[in-house]
């Protein structure tokens, strides 16, 4: 039920002058490069040297300037105080089964990491395996990943500090909770494959510098480690000659060959495979022409089974005889709905589409006869199905906007669902409305997008309404629960999710049309977004606010540099700024050029020259009231993207509307975010919405 101590209405438009800040002092130095012929300035460079004590003194100045704006906000200390009640609902992850052991997650509502807990049958109460909560007090180390072995006796789990995206290793008996000596380090963007006698297992990891620390401007290298024994002596198996290719390795389930996977970029990928008995270590090419994205699902013993975009942008499925890679045969054909995820489980293949950016998940014999459709419990988003080939057994996830996530056990063979956990939240859910409208882009394209919002709506153009978006990386945004959203809506917000291009959610095609020269496309879908919203009714411009991350961050500060004219607020958190040097921070940022584009080559320097939101800032044009956010510990799109950022917007700035960026501490790019910290972030940003949207509260 609401409590009514907690709610937030909105009353009327605010009318109080806001003072434009006094910003620290952010030095321009004389810093340029030549980039084919053209000399760009780079005022702010020194901020990328995050260490000295000058941007380490910047980095406090702002924070301490952009606290005291939201401190004085009298709506944050009661967001902070709903936020935390509804957020206090016990919630589930997937339960999946090795070893004749179920794993799965819990979290009993405000606790700062979820735990990981074991049980020897799904009805049988099960005990904590692992606590990331007890790692430090402040829960800002988190779980970030981890494998059981096949005979449900040891569990490898990696350990993410402060939101980083390295991880270190750790093996556990899982019968006695003890923590062996193994110790894997140097990795990121990597899990571990175990042998099928659970001996050992392979990872990836960096190759070690001359200082003695791993080197992520180099490609990821695979290793095998034996349970016992020294990372030191871990054995080099496999690098690829090509040095920019990543390379992973995995074992198949039957414990017959190990897969081995290169990766340059998204679009495509090279596949081999080494027969583990064969002594010879010969690796077979299965995939090497580098013209598809090919993703293993399996075998059963030669026939190899993989999802692929050769001749099939929506993805279609493939079977391959290792002994003759050759010889493919379709199995099943490309569908008009992308597959969004496939999996090999019951001697079946279980694939999961998208409809106009909601689930739909089929069943196929492995002829690629279709068995059934899966019957969901309404419009929503899925995940999992994941299991083992020779069981029919799996779980699923299921959610929406105004469903929180329900997960289901599933008989392959039978097809029925049974609930296994049903979370309760706190809020009366048939107060609200979702609906999915299609709107025009500057080019003609129809573009989906979901609203949120209290039933009774009026269209009067004065409601607040929060736009978020991504377009990129074949990201699909579909239906999902999020209790950050619904305290959005509850105040009598309105919640907008644009499905556009760049994102997967009508496959390569609509992912590659929003790529590389194609990228402005992106940023025309989310602002005719925009437009559409203030044309229908549903808002105004002083009333709407715009949001993304990483992406998405870059895809709000193209736009409001674009059409700074658009927005009453703008939040663009963690984002890709600097399009210009964002592919020197490490190999992995060099790995999304396929979806950027990299300034080293001149037409596409052109282009990101043309949209990247540091360079597009112009002195003296009136920017919407801006909160930048970004972490110290975000090793994955370098804060200092948003340190430029903010410092060039401040530097411009025309009129009076606030440009503050919020610095956190202890933090990286999301994953792995103590729930405390998550709270108070989504209350600050909240609370500055509220305050520049004229949004006044009781």
């Amino acid at each position: 039920m609401l409590n009514p101590r907690y709610i937030l209405p909105i009353l009327a438009l605010a009318t109080t002058a806001i003072a434009q800040p006094t910003y620290p002092d952010s030095p321009r130095q004389s810093v340029t490069d030549n980039y084919h012929g053209i000399t760009i300035p780079d005022p702010y460079r020194w901020l990328e040297d995050e260490s000295t004590p000058e941007t380490q003194a910047w980095i406090a100045a702002q924070n301490e300037l952009t606290f005291a704006h939201l401190d004085a906000i009298p709506a944050r200390d009661r967001l902070i105080d709903r936020l935390t009640e509804l957020y206090n609902f016990e919630r589930f992850g997937t339960p999946f089964e090795e070893g004749g052991r179920y794993f799965y997650t819990r979290n009993d509502g405000l606790q700062n990491q979820s735990v990981l807990y074991v049980a020897d049958a799904l009805d049988e109460t099960p005990r904590v395996l692992i606590d990331p909560n007890t790692f430090t007090e402040d829960g800002t180390q988190a779980l970030a990943g981890y494998a059981v072995s096949p005979d449900g006796r040891s569990i490898a789990y990696g350990i993410s500090d402060g939101g980083s995206d390295w991880k270190i290793w750790q093996v556990m008996d899982i019968n006695s909770g003890q923590i062996l000596e193994d110790r894997i380090q140097y990795t990121k963007f990597s899990s571990v494959s175990w042998d099928r006698d659970s001996s050992g297992f392979y990872y990836s990891r960096y190759p070690l510098g001359d200082d003695g620390s791993a080197d992520d401007q180099q490609a990821l290298i695979v290793y095998h480690h034996t349970l016992g024994t020294s990372q030191d002596d871990d054995t080099l198996v496999y690098q690829a000659e090509d040095p920019s290719h990543n390379a992973y390795a995995g074992v198949t389930e039957d414990g017959r060959f190990l897969m081995i996977y290169h990766y340059k970029g998204y679009f495509a990928n090279a596949v081999y495979a080494r027969r583990l008995t064969d002594t010879a270590d010969e690796t077979t090419p299965i995939f090497d022409a580098w013209d598809a994205k090919y993703d293993f699902l399996g075998n059963i013993d030669d026939t190899l089974y993989f999802a692929t975009t050769l001749k099939a942008p929506n993805q279609r499925i493939i079977a391959v005889d290792a002994q003759n890679p050759g010889d493919i045969r379709e199995i099943i054909p490309q569908q008009p709905e992308p597959i969004q995820g496939i999996s090999l489980v019951g001697r079946h293949l279980v694939a999961q589409y998208l409809a106009d950016a909601r689930s739909l998940v089929k069943v196929f014999d492995l002829d690629g006869t279709l068995v059934r459709e899966v019957q969901l419990p309404g419009i929503g988003s899925v995940r999992g199905f994941g299991g083992h080939i020779d069981s029919a057994e799996t779980f699923y996830a299921f959610s929406g906007f105004t469903q929180p996530g329900a997960i289901y056990r599933y008989d392959v063979d039978t097809g029925e669902s049974t609930l296994f956990r049903q979370p309760t939240v706190g809020i009366e859910l048939d107060l609200f409305d979702t609906k999915q409208v299609f709107y025009e882009s500057k080019d003609g394209t129809m573009i989906p997008m979901f609203l949120v919002y209290k039933k009774g709506l009026e269209l009067n153009g004065d409601n607040p309404t929060l736009l978020y978006g991504y377009g990129g990386f074949n990201v699909s945004l579909t239906p999902r629960f999020s209790v950050s959203r619904l305290v959005w809506v509850e105040m009598g917000g309105v919640y907008a999710i644009a499905n556009l291009r760049g994102g997967g959610e009508y496959g390569e095609d609509w992912h590659r049309a929003g790529t590389k020269a194609n990228k402005q496309n992106v940023f025309d879908d989310f602002i005719s977004a925009a437009q559409w919203l203030i044309d229908e009714g549903y808002t105004s411009t002083p009333r709407l606010a715009i949001e993304g991350g990483s992406n998405g961050g870059l895809l709000v500060g193209a736009c409001m540099t674009q059409r700074p004219d658009l927005f009453g607020a703008c939040v663009p958190r963690v984002g890709v700024m600097d399009m210009l040097r964002y592919h020197l921070q490490s190999a992995n940022a060099r790995q999304w050029g396929d979806d950027f584009g990299i300034a080293e080559n001149e037409e596409d320097f052109r282009y990101l020259w043309d949209y990247s939101p540091y360079h597009n800032i112009h002195d003296g044009a009136c920017y919407p009231p801006t909160l930048v956010t970004t972490a110290e510990g975000d090793d994955r799109v370098s804060p200092w993207h948003s340190y430029k950022f903010a410092a060039m917007l401040q530097h411009a700035q025309g009129c009076d509307n606030p440009v503050l960026i919020r610095i956190e501490t202890r933090a990286g790019h999301g994953g792995g975010k103590p729930l405390s910290k998550a709270i108070k972030e989504t209350a600050d940003v909240y609370a500055f919405l509220i305050e520049h949207l004229g949004m006044e509260t009781e």
